[in-house]
């Protein structure tokens, strides 16, 4: 059975995001909801069927280093999501699943980029880690993505089913010009809610309404 806004209050062991860029995490940090690292925290993944595809294969190969890619584009360095001011950082491309890191790799004009790829391979490894050991543990999680169309959800909730042996939700927000408010979508999916929202993802007001009742365990 779909879920309704008002269904996604609650308390869970584990709350996740799925991107598609930083706006979910920061959102989650600010609501203090955000108890650890997810490996899509900071990363850029524009289309959730290859966020689905990435979950499917357990992120085998996920960020490796034969599909990287350089590409244009020039961030800030975080650290968890907090910006090193003084310090760029470049866009990298997983070209196999289509997501980009954009807040890893400083830009440093005497070294190449993958001079820092082994650190960043042992921080991608622990956050998969630590998200594979939370949905294989917790008896609750709530998953949080910005961004998706109905089959693309019916895809996710598929690949969840097969992962997380707890009880799990997914809060999908769907961005629309059209729209100042938040209301919800009839997908009829069972497990997830579904909520049109305004189109800005900084909106701190349309990630209070969605949060609200929601608690970390």
């Amino acid at each position: 059975m779909a879920l309704k806004l008002v269904e996604i209050k609650g308390s869970y062991d584990a709350i996740v995001s799925l991107g598609s860029a930083c706006n979910p995490s920061l959102q989650l940090k600010r609501h203090q909801l955000r108890t650890f690292s997810g490996p899509l925290d900071w990363h850029v993944s524009l289309s959730l069927s290859d966020v689905n595809r990435l979950l499917k294969n357990k992120f085998h190969n996920f960020m490796d280093l034969s599909h990287m890619r350089l590409i244009d584009g020039v961030a800030h360095l975080l650290d968890d999501g907090v910006p090193i001011q003084s310090v760029k950082s470049h866009f990298v491309k997983d070209t196999y699943y289509n997501i980009l890191s954009v807040h890893d790799f400083p830009i440093d004009p005497n070294q190449h980029w993958t001079m820092t790829y082994p650190s960043y391979r042992e921080k991608m490894s622990r956050r998969i880690d630590r998200l594979m050991d939370k949905m294989q543990t917790s008896r609750s999680m709530l998953f949080v993505r910005w961004a998706a169309n109905y089959d693309q959800a019916v895809e996710l909730q598929s690949v969840l089913s097969e992962l997380v042996d707890g009880q799990f939700s997914v809060l999908i927000l769907c961005p629309a010009e059209s729209t100042n408010a938040v209301t919800l979508l009839d997908w009829g999916i069972e497990r997830v809610c579904a909520v049109e929202v305004p189109s800005d993802p900084n909106r701190n007001a349309t990630w209070d309404y969605v949060f609200q009742g929601v608690r970390i365990n």
